[in-house]
């Protein structure tokens, strides 16, 4: 998120992959002297001793910031301790991020919005969009009768609560002139997701690649609905309030950002190398991910008003679904603080 003879096997080492939670690991900088950060408008003006300061970091193994960073020959850069965790995905992130266990980590575009209407002290501060439209799809299997959205009502759906896929099925259904209850909803982290999808235990799968480009591969499944008329073209990185509040962590977040990025933009621009590394990080095949690479490239945006108000639609279509118990205003929950580490 090596080939590996037989579905089976490539299917469990997918599994295995791509939603291991809860394992740790952590690096330190071999790199940048420490004094190569400047403080952040939350931080003193006094120059951070980076190599000092453990920053935790929230992440997706194998489809998320440690691997592309990795890829990218910036992981020994990072002039800070890191300690990554990883995660199935955006929602229990942000949950350990609340607890104080995470201070920053990369999420789609509804985690956020889950986490502070639940009260959740966190905060984006950092944005990426995928140009060509979120690239979540609504997958259904190779034998299903099912040829169109319309034709899912009643039907058991899986998807992510809480995730980008959560957004992206209220989008699909809206637009077929659905609502969530006209489904039964089917709340699964990947790994239960795919077992259910493969064992035909549900009608259709809403879900993010690499996993939509492995089941139309290995599984022949169907694509209903992708692409940039649902969904929310931006992802992001969300950092508790704590540790923005404080100026030792605010400085190396504001170094993991500055890095991150030109990681980010080195995926984009060379895809078939990312799709490699991808692809070891993973355990899936290369032909899979290289699909996945050129369909999911990011780029790094400056925090905006736009995307704020992007933000703040996701909040209100979730409240008006009754799916959220608050709508908070997101703008206290967005900072552009950190725009100058945009390239």
């Amino acid at each position: 998120m090596i080939n590996r003879p037989g579905f089976f096997a490539a299917m469990v080492l997918a599994v295995a992959g791509l939603a291991a939670a809860g394992c740790s690991s952590s690096s330190s900088s071999s790199g940048a002297s420490a004094a190569s950060s400047s403080s952040t408008p939350s931080s003193s003006s006094s120059a951070v001793n980076l190599s000092s300061v453990t920053l935790n970091i929230g992440d997706q193994k194998g489809t998320g910031a440690e691997a592309v960073l990795k890829a990218a020959g910036l992981l020994n850069t990072l002039p800070f301790h890191a300690v990554w965790s990883d995660f199935t995905s955006g929602p229990p992130m942000l949950q350990a991020m609340a607890s104080g266990s995470v201070d920053i980590g990369g999420v789609g575009d509804a985690p956020p919005v889950f986490a502070t209407s639940g009260g959740e002290q966190v905060e984006i501060v950092g944005a990426r969009q995928t140009p060509d439209g979120d690239q979540d799809a609504v997958v259904v299997p190779k034998n299903s009768p099912i040829t169109s959205i319309s034709q899912l009502r009643g039907k058991k759906i899986a998807y992510a609560q809480g995730s980008s896929a959560n957004y992206d099925l209220l989008t699909v259904l809206k637009k077929a002139g659905l609502t969530i209850k006209d489904v039964t909803p089917a709340s699964l982290q990947p790994a239960p997701a795919l077992a259910a999808f493969t064992s035909g235990s549900v009608d259709a799968w809403d879900i993010w690649p690499p996993y939509v480009q492995q089941v139309t591969a290995q599984n022949g499944a169907r694509v209903l609905a992708t692409g940039s008329a649902y969904g929310s073209p931006y992802s992001f990185e969300v950092a508790s309030k704590a540790a923005v509040a404080d100026p030792a962590k605010a400085a190396a977040i504001k170094a993991y950002l500055t890095t991150l990025d030109k990681a980010y933009i080195w995926t984009a621009t060379h895809t078939d190398a990312w799709a490699t590394a991808w692809s070891d990080a993973s355990g899936l095949p290369i032909s899979i991910m290289q699909v996945a690479a050129k369909v999911s490239a990011t780029t790094p945006v400056p925090i905006t008003s736009a995307i704020t108000a992007s933000e703040q639609n996701l909040v209100d279509q979730f409240y008006a679904a009754g799916l959220i118990p608050n709508k908070v205003d997101i703008s206290g929950y967005i900072t552009s603080e950190f725009n100058n580490t945009v390239p």
